[in-house]
């Protein structure tokens, strides 16, 4: 019994190493037929050429990819290029209109900070007046000069940016109109969307800086009124010294 299960066992394994080495001659007869395949298309149609890298019939297989078992090819109609440039134009509208927008804001933001500040210089001078020391009078004087040569260059500032500002609004404006009309609807109302966002931040700077001016003009004319007192009061004084001089010498 135990000699027939060792015949048993060399058996299988003989049957084993048979199976195996038919797999082996299976896949070296595959693999030589792969070969020779190769062989007859590299002679039939031949080596490829570097120059053939740059052909345009290779370029455009290039672009084509295999989706689903499906060759798809991507579109480059006349509409769909219409449509992507015109993307492409509010992208560049957008952009355009931002840095304006944002230059024009800072402009009259500074503008009225350099009008405040010379307000408030101008009240503390008018608050002190005949009450200073000639060096502090002198001082408070240069310093509003000093914030209205300010005020003055950022309002050229304003005046420049806001040129530029209503140039990008109107170019943004023509943007998406031609993004529309070209089928890119969700461009045109992006760049719409963004031309309100810039009015509604521009009025808000405007709004401001026109707070700002209608401050200075009231102090322009507290100014006007206490100048006034002011001169009363020397020509008071000065009348009354007089008088008394008078009277002294009497």
């Amino acid at each position: 019994m135990q000699v027939i299960r060792q015949c048993s066992a060399c058996a299988k394994r003989a049957a084993g190493e048979l199976v195996r080495n038919q797999e082996v001659s299976l896949l070296q007869r595959r693999g030589a037929a792969c070969i020779r395949y190769l062989s007859t298309s590299d002679n039939r149609t031949g080596a490829q050429k570097p120059g053939e890298l740059t052909n345009p019939t290779h370029i455009s297989m290039a672009s084509l990819s295999v989706g689903h078992g499906l060759w798809q090819v991507e579109d480059l109609s006349h509409h769909s290029l219409i449509r992507r440039a015109a993307s492409v134009l509010t992208d560049s509208s957008s952009s355009f209109l931002s840095q304006a927008t944002l230059a024009l804001t800072d402009a009259l933001t500074d503008y009225s900070k350099a009008v405040h500040s010379r307000i408030i210089f101008q009240k503390r001078y008018l608050a002190s007046l005949g009450k200073m020391s000639p060096s502090e009078e002198e001082s408070l004087r240069r310093a509003i000069s000093g914030w209205r040569s300010e005020a003055a260059e950022r309002l050229n500032e304003c005046k420049h940016y806001d040129s530029t500002w209503i140039n990008a609004v109107n170019l943004s404006k023509m943007a998406a109109e031609a993004a529309y009309s070209s089928g890119a609807h969700q461009a045109s109302i992006l760049v719409q969307t963004n031309i309100q966002v810039a009015q509604s931040q521009v009025e808000e700077a405007r709004k401001l800086s026109s707070e700002a001016d209608k401050k200075l003009a009231e102090t322009k004319v507290e100014e006007i009124q206490r100048m006034a007192e002011y001169s009363a009061f020397l020509e008071g004084s000065e009348e009354r010294e007089v008088h008394e001089a008078y009277l002294r010498e009497d």
